[in-house]
């Protein structure tokens, strides 16, 4: 047990360092770009350095229940609540948005900042009450 529990503790301060270090290099976030296209369509992420104070963003287009577009990019977290209608091709699809703040954290399509941050929290209160 006090092994895992080393291991645990070595999970939490990369996690922790995983995500602080990039704010005290003082550098700008590093995310995935993607334009906005339909979902099935290939296409290579490109890496591009946000501007300062934006952060990741993934776009899931909607055409009433079918997901059909996606984008990835840099945007103004005060953008990232926002729900739209995006003409594309001569469509209108409501467009949402899921942001993110740490290094690349756009890339997985299942994961989200909220997931990982609930995971993380839930971690963390499990190792500091001595549960595990």
């Amino acid at each position: 047990q006090g092994s895992l529990q080393n291991m645990l503790q070595l999970l939490y301060v990369a996690v922790l360092w995983f995500h602080l270090f990039p704010s005290l290099l003082c550098g700008n976030l590093l995310c995935f770009y993607r334009p906005l296209m339909e979902k099935e369509k290939w296409f290579e992420f490109i890496v591009t350095e946000c501007p300062p104070h934006e952060l990741c963003f993934k776009a899931d287009g909607r055409y009433g229940n079918y997901s059909a577009l996606s984008a990835r990019g840099c945007m103004a977290e005060k953008d990232c609540i926002r729900v739209h209608g995006s003409h594309f091709k001569g469509t209108v699809y409501t467009m949402s948005y899921t942001c993110c703040d740490w290094p690349y954290c756009n890339s997985c399509p299942g994961i989200s900042a909220t997931s990982l941050s609930i995971s993380v929290t839930f971690m963390t209160a499990a190792l500091m009450a001595g549960n595990w």
